[in-house]
């Protein structure tokens, strides 16, 4: 975090290997069934998601690769 707790825009994907991301599904998975926040860390930074999150399945295609992304939103607000 930066200043007075305000976070810098950021945008980053990390791959992992299929093991690994069954984990992590599988603790998200947990979190949401128990109403508890998920925390994970992603390319260096710690994040809590919050039970409240919203949670959504994108899918894009385009003319060379389709994409299915898995998504949770939350307000930065309190």
């Amino acid at each position: 975090m930066t200043g007075q707790g305000k976070r810098r825009s950021r945008d980053v994907e990390k791959n992992y290997p299929a093991k690994q991301f069954v984990r992590k599904l599988r603790r998200l998975a947990d979190c949401i069934e128990q109403g508890r926040h998920f925390q994970i860390q992603v390319a260096g930074e710690r994040i809590s998601v919050p039970p409240n999150a919203i949670i959504n399945i994108e899918h894009e295609r385009g003319s060379s690769e389709e994409e299915v992304e898995f998504q949770l939103k939350w307000s930065l607000e309190p």
